[in-house]
């Protein structure tokens, strides 16, 4: 089973594309919802659906020979913690 771009964007996780050239190294956060209008909400999510799609502007403008590209993802730790901690209450055994 392929994770799908609108998986990732249920789960509220955040997808990262990362340059994979050491004398750049850059980083930007994609915009999911804007990935989604372009490939569609069934597009796979994971990185071998999405590495042939991206390239680094700056080393192509530097002159840079092509690296390929990879992808962090970071899940929705707010969320997940919220959801662990709905009802459990603190306690203060302190004098």
């Amino acid at each position: 089973m392929t994770k799908t771009l609108a998986d990732t964007l249920a789960a509220r996780e955040c997808l990262y594309v990362n340059c994979g050239h050491a004398m750049c190294c850059k980083s930007i956060k994609l915009d999911i919802h804007a990935l989604i209008d372009r490939l569609g909400p069934d597009h796979g999510s994971m990185h071998w659906d999405l590495v042939g799609l991206f390239g680094c502007s700056d080393c192509k403008a530097a002159g840079r020979d092509h690296r390929p590209v990879f992808f962090t993802c970071i899940p929705d730790y707010e969320g997940q913690q919220r959801k662990r901690n709905r009802e459990w209450e603190p306690t203060f055994d302190g004098e």
